[in-house]
């Protein structure tokens, strides 16, 4: 369900709540997580402009966590890369699907879509981090 840009910011800002306190660099975390350096430094740039991370540059710079583990929710996260909260559409792409003239899909698109973007709303990076092990 998450494309594998969302899972690497996801893995990455989990690895960043493991140190809260601290700045970490891009290398870093990419080679904590298993992650492409750039691609995963562009990822988390994107995440600081978004107001779910500090970034810091020069030495002992890089990049933490802007709020409590227990106040960023999953889809602060996955929002901006994935924009899931786009996903108003049709299911089958039908421009004029809605209530009034719904595709065959339409309420079971609408039920799925809205108890996903629920949980991605209500999981916290704090319960994440409590059930999951990055290696240091």
């Amino acid at each position: 369900m998450l494309s594998r840009s969302a899972i690497h910011a996801l893995r990455a800002v989990v690895a960043l709540a493991e140190r809260p306190d601290e700045f970490q660099g891009a290398a870093a975390i990419a080679e904590r997580i298993g992650a492409p350096q750039n691609y995963l430094g562009k990822l988390l740039r994107s995440l600081a402009q978004e107001g779910v991370l500090h970034s810091q540059k020069g030495l002992g710079g890089g990049f933490q966590l802007l709020r409590d583990p227990d106040e960023i929710t999953l889809f602060d996260v996955v929002d901006p890369i994935d924009h899931v909260s786009r996903w108003s559409g049709c299911f089958f792409g039908n421009p004029t699907c809605n209530a009034r003239n719904p595709c065959p899909m339409h309420e079971r698109w609408a039920e799925v879509r809205g108890e996903y973007l629920k949980m991605l709303q209500d999981i916290t990076i704090a319960e994440i981090l409590e059930g999951m092990h990055i290696p240091a």
